[in-house]
């Protein structure tokens, strides 16, 4: 399964967001151990890093966060046609209609976001954290 995660997933986990910080620490875990695949948007590392650097003050460390992230999920370039896609859409939310674009066109198969409604309107599936790790477990089986 290829699976793209919203951006405060990544963060719920770098920042330790109680009460959410466990089920994304949770799905951190299943990405290293290749339970599936794990996706962030190119879009969406630029926001990470901006809201790492935020939370730290510290250049060098933001970005070794960024490298550690482009080694555990795949980034998928976010295209000019992505963008475009985006404005015709019934998406409120631009960037959120960015990011369905860019999972449409990459062909993943689902959305990790606790941000549901953002995103109902996509044609995709979409999970609450929680959601997901109870799919990915029920495979364990």
């Amino acid at each position: 399964m290829k699976a793209l995660l919203d951006t405060c997933i990544i963060i719920d986990a770098l920042q330790n967001r109680e009460p959410f910080s466990d089920a994304a620490k949770t799905i951190f875990l299943y990405a290293a151990n290749n339970q599936f695949v794990g996706c962030i948007t190119a879009k969406s590392s630029t926001d990470i890093y901006y809201l790492m650097h935020h939370y730290t003050h510290d250049e060098k460390l933001s970005r070794n966060v960024l490298n550690k992230l482009f080694s555990l999920f795949t980034l998928l370039d976010t295209a000019a046609v992505d963008c475009q896609g985006a404005i015709p859409t019934c998406v409120p939310d631009f960037e959120d209609a960015v990011m369905i674009e860019t999972a449409k066109r990459t062909k993943v198969d689902c959305i990790i976001t606790r941000n549901i409604r953002d995103y109902e309107n996509s044609g995709l599936s979409v999970y609450a954290p929680e959601d997901f790790i109870k799919i990915i477990a029920s495979n364990e089986d």
